[in-house]
């Protein structure tokens, strides 16, 4: 998911997670204590809503980030894996394989919804990042403020045009910049803090208790800013797989955590001693000689995280492809030696325009910030609820134990999510809108992938029976491989029966292949590949993948020669049906969401691309199934 190298130690592992994992949560001291401040919650600057402020920003941090993910989401592994959608076919283990799609149930509607906030989230993240980056050259002179929109939206294209280069040359730097950056926020927060030490008492939470019962109505609005700070969370728990629980924890606790907490109670200093500051205290928290230099290194900074929230929703198409939930798509691996680095050229055009728009749209980062959160928070309460439903399936856990533990999440998630529904009216339907559009999106195309899977198997003839009547008629065989690609082995492909009516002909060798997506992330061993004689010169092949693995067809014949399959890769051809939908008003979906499936369905990546079959050597015959 992630542009880094393998590291074989912890601390190196630690190290390349401070340069994706945390680079989200940890430019959030960029704009989240100066949103707090923000006019529509007419706070005033003074020490006890300083104090009250800091106090629910350090115990969010620690109730949110350290307890309830790093403490409890991670143990929710899938094979080592973790995110939203892994989290999601770990909730669907119990589940026994189908031939169709799975239904739309409870658990894969919570995994859709929140892997769509996902997409809303990454679109958001790089604009407010770079955006309040670069807005620090405002603070020298406001002459420079005809300039920020510009810079930030030419950092934005440089950013999405290297995408197709990948990003392992510069990946390496990733983590010592994202360390230099920790260092700096700890240094100019324990600066200022020590000059006024009274922010101190911000560890007590009772601090955090009493600004809310002293500011109830406040209180509650404000806590859609303070929950900026957490934004970046779910990506200790998506970039697991890559980097393992230990490196992670290890570097919260050492780098992140303790910069984060010393920079947001220097900011809170820097407030109580200057109120004014309170117009960007992250900029004016540094010495003037520091500012251009500090406003360099935060695009740096910014660009990485933006580039790991690229990464990740890179990886999270590539899973909802192989799911079945997102239509073929071209991916392309950008390096053969580092692990995660993948690239979407139609994904990736899309978050440009979205993220672009976004920038010309709001025009500051401030304006921004009341779009911002609500996605992530929706994605928490999500992620919440699948852990419920996980511990008491896999885990076994006795109903009170989970309700209890959940209920204790769910409380503080709840809380976030509807303190950031009131930004609803200033931005915040945006990432919703996102959202609702992409798991329309998803949930349609599963749908009508479901339909024709259903059409088929009414119609087409059971595989054994159907292969039994055409060796028993006098046609002519040829010599050959013919590899007939199918979606479900107990059927006889239409590209089958097509060729054998029509063209009155059978190979001399013919092999049935048919490739599955459990819902692990990698397979191996005997579960991976299962051949089966049919009949002579006839093989039934069942190939199963991981959701995080990708097809392909040449090598996997090849691989099958070690099971007694030898297939003449160079002489073989490659038989594909081709469906070819139709909307129409029987019974299924809305007539709008048939046509949108069917506009999807022919805009989709072709199945010998995605496999990698060589086109030469492909033969596709087309069926036309009316949905």
């Amino acid at each position: 998911m992630s542009s880094q190298p393998v590291h074989s130690t912890s601390a190196g592992l630690a190290l390349a997670a401070l340069g994706v994992v945390y680079g989200d949560i940890g430019t959030s001291p960029l704009y989240a204590l100066r949103e707090c401040f923000h006019a529509s919650h007419d706070l005033s600057v003074t020490l006890p809503t300083i104090i009250g402020l800091l106090s629910l920003i350090i115990w969010a941090l620690l109730l949110v980030v350290t307890i309830k993910y790093l403490l409890f989401v991670m143990r929710a592994d899938n094979q080592g894996e973790g995110g939203i959608l892994a989290l999601m076919a770990l909730g669907q283990h119990h589940r026994e394989e189908s031939a169709f799609p799975l239904r739309i149930g409870p658990v894969i509607a919570l995994g859709l919804l929140g892997a769509s906030l996902v997409y809303g989230d990454g679109i958001i993240t790089p604009a407010i990042s770079v955006l309040s980056a670069v807005e620090g050259i405002e603070v020298e002179t406001t002459a420079y403020q005809p300039y920020t929109l510009p810079i930030a939206i030419a950092v934005l294209l440089a950013l999405f045009a290297i995408q197709a280069r990948g990003t392992g040359r510069l990946g390496g730097w990733f983590g010592p910049i994202m360390l230099l950056w920790f260092v700096t926020l700890a240094g100019l927060g324990i600066r200022s803090a020590v000059q006024t030490p009274e922010v101190f008492a911000a560890f007590s939470p009772h601090h955090a208790v009493q600004f809310l019962l002293d500011n109830p109505t406040q209180g509650f609005a404000v806590l859609g800013s303070v929950f900026l700070v957490l934004t970046g969370a779910e990506a200790l728990y998506a970039d697991m797989g890559h980097f393992g629980k230990g490196p992670i924890r290890l570097g919260w606790y050492s780098v992140v955590l303790p910069s984060l907490v010393l920079q947001y109670l220097g900011q809170g200093a820097l407030l109580v001693r200057q109120p004014e500051a309170v117009a960007n205290p992250f900029y004016l928290l540094a010495p003037g000689w520091l500012l251009l230099p500090l406003v360099v290194l935060a695009t740096m900074a910014t660009i990485i995280a933006s580039q790991a929230m690229l990464s990740g929703v890179f990886s999270l198409t590539h899973q909802a492809i192989q799911l079945g939930y997102l239509p073929r798509m071209n991916i392309r691996y950008t390096s053969a030696a580092q692990i995660g680095q993948i690239y979407v050229p139609a994904m990736n055009v899309l978050l440009l325009i979205g993220t672009v728009g976004l920038v010309l749209l709001f025009g500051t980062s401030s304006n921004l910030a009341a779009a911002y959160g609500i996605a992530v928070a929706g994605t928490m309460v999500i992620t919440t609820l699948l852990i419920f439903i996980v511990a008491r399936r896999q885990w076994k856990w006795n109903l009170p134990a989970v309700v209890l533990v959940t209920s204790l999440f769910l409380t503080m998630d709840l809380s976030f999510f509807g303190a950031n529904i009131l930004k609803i009216p200033h931005g915040g339907w945006l990432p919703l809108v996102l959202g609702a559009g992409l798991f329309l999106l998803m949930t349609t195309w599963h749908g009508g992938r479901r339909l024709i899977a259903k059409h088929l198997w009414s119609k087409m003839p059971q595989l054994t029976t159907y292969l039994k009547d055409v060796l028993a008629q006098p046609l002519t065989r040829v010599p050959g491989t013919a590899v007939y690609l199918t979606q479900f082995p107990d059927l006889t492909p239409p590209s089958f029966v097509q060729n054998v009516r029509h063209n009155k002909v059978l190979h001399e060798q013919l092999v049935f292949l048919t490739t599955t997506t459990a819902r692990v992330p990698t397979v191996t061993g005997s579960h991976h590949v299962r051949i089966e004689p049919l009949a002579k010169g006839a093989r039934r092949v069942v190939v199963q993948y991981g959701f995080m693995e990708t097809p392909d067809i040449s090598r996997l014949l090849a691989a099958c020669r070690s099971q007694g399959l030898e297939v003449d890769l160079e002489g073989a051809t490659f038989f594909l049906s081709r469906v070819n939908s139709l909307a129409t008003p029987i019974p299924g979906m809305a007539l709008w969401r048939e046509r949108l499936f069917v506009f999807l369905s022919r805009n989709s990546q072709r199945a010998s691309s995605f496999f990698h079959i060589p086109a030469e050597q492909v033969v596709e015959i087309g069926v036309v199934v009316e949905i």
